[in-house]
């Protein structure tokens, strides 16, 4: 007799009613399946959370009806704290979750019923303010529409795409057949479900990727409003947007209402302030990330390690451009006139072979370094074996500044990263070819079509006095850049990677309290879907 495998026997148990759950009971004895899935932290917080959102509740009316979806294990329990702080504000919260520990991992259904069973057990106790439903159990689904197909098959792309960290994926992989299974089915019963209950608000992180962007997708053909969140590197700080995916960091509300009004003194001085940090390397305030590994050093010395000031070289236009890390989030689905960064990578530098009149400098991102995809390196080497001598290579690891390179640049290029915008704060004109938050803004140069980047290229650099930005231009980047880095993100008491440790500042009740509704009221308001006011800001 064949012994089956213990995968196969799996299989045949998942089938099977009340198997799963009977295990994890008895041999698991209520613990979670694994590590990555363990709610350990959150079950010794959900009595606290619950008893401080109830009394907060008493002092409120009765709010909206906001259902909350997450996935992911640390998704889930950051939603579990945000459903309490509404819920403590009078709204009526659902969080209807996912219980999965891997994006990109198969788990048999064995392992994903007992898995469910183990988050259900906790989340039994969040009741009656807060109620939680797994989608996993949840048994009706509804057919998607044609249109929703291709949008979800759109997300699961970007899946590999950030996945992977690459641009072109394989569609018969094992890892976009599983995107596009779990998105689908997400699709399918947040379809009926949402469709049923119909909230006031739906709210989810992101809303581009993985099963939060397919339910944003139905959310959305269902014409439930929606709001999407995210995190950055500013700690107190939450990203929101209602009725788009908030990885789109559409500011273009904000600028309308700001634009107009002069920076205070004060206000210069913050974002001079940022401003240096970031070319020195350094930590500032609130933001957790240091932009370079390098401190500046100053256009000489970076001329001459490029040699720029060769001979040959004297006199010639610099053109800098700055890449983004392949598959960065904030690149996937951003085409304005190219199929890809890659694209735009390749026809740029194969431009410029024919040029040795001109030097071009590629500033490879310093983020490679913790990134497992190709490099722009190699996207560069398909397009150019060889790269000429007037074509100059920064890598990711080089100790070499971008502000420094900025200074020497004459002409920018750029896809969506920030370094666009900080070109027109110095002076120097950037061409951005992907959609960015400051694209359109009145200070870089925009083109819509390869005819039209390439004629703005030549102009840029046969005529330079004529580039150049004015006074009136570079002010208001440095304008634009105080309301995006100050007035875009809004305040917020638990950052997702920080929350934990937070929760000893602001504790559930305190953040409701009056104190805390002071500072993050109405961050809260616009979670439950009311919208930005930044003409009162």
């Amino acid at each position: 007799m064949a012994v089956l495998s213990k995968k196969a026997v799996k299989q045949v148990l998942g089938e099977l009613p009340y198997t799963a759950e009977l295990y994890w009971q008895i041999r698991q004895e209520g613990r979670p399946l694994s590590k990555s899935f363990s709610l350990d932290r959150t079950e010794q917080w959900l009595p606290c959370w619950r008893e401080e959102a109830e009394a907060a509740a008493r002092l409120h009316p009765p709010g909206k009806r906001v259902v909350i979806f997450a996935t992911l294990r640390y998704w889930i329990e950051h939603a579990v704290l945000m459903g309490y702080a509404l819920a403590g504000l009078g709204h009526r919260v659902t969080l209807a979750y996912l219980p999965y520990a891997n994006w990109g991992k198969e788990i048999n259904r064995f392992d994903q019923r007992r898995q469910n069973a183990y988050s259900r057990n906790i989340f039994g106790e969040t009741g009656p303010l807060l109620e939680c439903v797994s989608w996993l159990d949840v048994n009706e689904s509804k057919p998607l529409t044609p249109g929703l197909k291709n949008a979800i098959e759109e997300i699961s792309t970007r899946d590999v795409q950030y996945t992977l960290q690459v641009e072109d994926i394989d569609r018969d992989s094992t890892l976009y057949k599983l995107r596009v299974a779990r998105n689908t089915a997400a699709a399918e019963k947040s379809f009926s479900w949402l469709a049923h209950i119909h909230p006031d608000t739906l709210l989810t992180p992101n809303g581009s990727i993985l099963e939060m962007g397919a339910v944003y997708q139905i959310a959305q053909h269902l014409d439930i409003p929606i709001v999407t969140y995210e995190f950055g590197e500013q700690r107190g700080r939450i990203w929101l947007a209602h009725n788009s995916e908030v990885m789109h960091q559409d500011t273009d509300q904000l600028w309308d209402a700001t634009k107009s009004a002069p920076l205070t003194d004060p206000e210069w001085g913050k974002i001079r302030d940022l401003f240096t940090s970031r070319q020195q390397a350094d930590l500032w305030e609130n933001f957790s990330r240091r932009w370079q590994g390098q401190p500046s050093q100053g256009p000489s010395k970076v001329r001459a390690q490029l040699g720029l000031d060769a001979p040959e070289a004297a006199g010639q236009p610099v053109v800098l451009l700055a890449a983004n890390v392949i598959g960065d989030s904030l690149t996937l689905g951003r085409q304005v006139f190219t199929d890809s960064m890659t694209e735009w990578l390749q026809r740029t530098v194969r431009y410029f072979a024919d040029r040795p009149d001109r030097q071009l400098v590629v500033r490879i991102h310093p983020g490679e370094r913790y990134t497992k995809g190709p490099s722009v390196s190699n996207v560069l080497q398909q397009a150019l074996p060889e790269l000429p001598a007037h074509i100059h290579l920064v890598s990711a690891d080089d100790p070499v500044n971008t502000y420094d390179l900025i200074e020497i640049a004459d002409l920018g290029l750029v896809y969506t990263t920030t370094v666009g915008l900080e070109m027109a704060m110095s002076g120097v004109p950037a061409l951005v070819i992907g959609h960015t938050h400051y694209r359109d803004k009145g200070f870089t140069l925009d083109p819509v079509s390869w005819d039209d980047y390439f004629d703005r290229l030549e102009h840029g650099l046969t005529k330079l006095a004529e580039t150049r930005l004015t006074k009136t231009q570079v002010e208001q980047a440095w304008n634009y850049a105080y309301r995006f880095f100050f007035e875009y993100p809004q305040p917020f008491p638990w950052h997702l990677l920080h929350f934990w440790d937070e929760l000893g500042e602001w504790p559930v009740g305190k953040a409701l309290s009056e104190e805390g509704l002071a500072q993050f009221g109405d961050t809260f308001r616009y979670l439950a879907g009311e919208p930005v006011e930044w003409n009162s800001r």
